[in-house]
């Protein structure tokens, strides 16, 4: 009897480990035919339109997918300054910001800052939920690396400013173009672009015309990055 137990034991460890296998082949095999081809939808997004469509069935996303060089160049630089000023150096995980991270957290006793890279938040918006446990933030390491790997630092901007979320079941830059200035992600300036990087961390609570003094603070910090991002 505990011979077998055991046995059973070591099968099914076997066929977890079988399962992670697949798990990431599967990754793989999406990242590998998005290097080409634009993702319909990610994790993030049918996640949120599961939660719209709760209280209104016909619930749809505003998201447009656009090509790179119809991408406001402000937009990127904004977002690079705001987001990852690294992303042309590192390979996919900014060490530095993330070791004071860490010791910011323990001297709070509590997760009060991150240090997400754009590769890593990509991987999250594409896969992945929005909880926090070890297991997730393990996946997402592995999915940053196949990024890194497989996509050109081009292909992983453009990606993320198209699945980017910039308000409620609002996706991608021309979306938030549209929605917060009335105009297309190409024809953003340089103020309007690094108002919609502020935004980023909690797209959903900043609706059309909102206006706040942490808001214009930080969009003139912004601005005055902006100058030293280095873009693919």
């Amino acid at each position: 009897m505990f011979k077998s137990v055991i046995r059973w034991f070591w099968y099914a460890i076997l066929l977890s480990l079988i399962a992670l296998v697949v798990l990431q082949f599967w990754f793989f095999a999406h990242i590998w035919y998005w290097a080409d081809h634009e993702p319909e939808s990610t994790a993030f997004m049918r996640a949120r339109l599961e939660i719209l469509r709760e209280d209104e069935p016909k619930a749809k996303l505003s998201h447009r997918w656009v090509p790179y060089n119809r991408i406001s160049s402000h937009l990127k630089r904004a977002v690079i300054a705001s987001e990852d000023d690294k992303f042309i150096e590192h390979t996919g995980f900014d060490w530095e910001a993330m070791q004071k991270a860490y010791e910011k957290n323990l001297r709070e006793g509590e997760i009060v800052s991150g240090a997400s890279t754009i590769p890593q938040q990509l991987a999250k918006n594409l896969f992945l939920s929005g909880s926090r446990t070890w297991w997730r933030k393990g996946q997402e390491a592995v999915i940053t690396a196949m990024l890194e790997t497989v996509l050109t630092k081009r292909r992983i901007l453009e990606m993320y400013l198209n699945v980017a979320e910039w308000g409620d079941g609002v996706y991608g830059a021309e979306a938030a173009a549209r929605y917060h200035f009335g105009t297309t992600a190409a024809a953003l300036s340089a103020e309007q672009a690094a108002r919609l990087a502020v935004m980023l961390p909690s797209p959903r609570s900043y609706p059309p015309g909102r206006d706040t003094l942490y808001l214009q603070g930080r969009t003139a910090t912004i601005l005055g990055r902006m100058q030293y991002a280095r873009i693919p």
